[in-house]
């Protein structure tokens, strides 16, 4: 059997904006969960956030959360199910027993409070390595980039999707 022949190393320099705006994202959120795991928040993944973004704002239904992650309510349940199991969310009134609604459960909050600290230590780690100018004049070109690219209003309601 002819051995594979491995690829040449990339030097992130060589890329463009989007690649290395992806992968220092991908390895912030790799960092983000290494030390909210540590801190007792055991079983989250990346994937999760994207729920928990749209309970921030207090309980939804489960087709509520489906339509909004863009997903079957089987899937959106299958996650929600998952999330209850860890103590990260919990059942809430429903004006309608059909319904089911759910909620982040305090474990929830605290997880997305801890989240929320470690990425601005990290950011404050950034400032001290890199300047603070230079980081601020990074956060405006992303920004900027972000709104040119027609992504800024996904943000602000907080509709970003779990890449396909």
């Amino acid at each position: 059997m002819p051995r594979r022949k491995e690829a040449a190393p990339v030097e992130p320099g060589s890329l463009d904006l989007g690649h290395l705006a992806l992968f220092v994202g991908m390895r912030v959120n790799d960092v983000v969960l290494e030390e909210i795991h540590a801190a007792g928040f055991t079983g989250l993944r990346y994937a999760h956030g994207f729920v928990f973004q749209h309970l921030l704002g207090g309980s939804r239904s489960i087709s509520e959360l489906a339509a909004l992650l863009e997903v079957t309510q089987q899937a959106a349940s299958k996650t929600v199910a998952e999330l209850e199991k860890l103590g990260y969310v919990e059942e809430t009134r429903s004006d309608d027993a059909r319904v089911r609604r759910v909620r982040l459960s305090a474990r929830g909050q605290a997880a997305v409070d801890k989240s929320r600290a470690v990425r601005a230590g990290l950011e404050e780690r950034l400032r001290r390595s890199q300047g603070r100018r230079a980081v601020e004049e990074a956060r405006k070109l992303l920004a900027n980039v972000l709104d040119s690219l027609g992504g800024t209003e996904a943000v602000r309601a907080r509709k970003v999707r779990l890449p396909r």
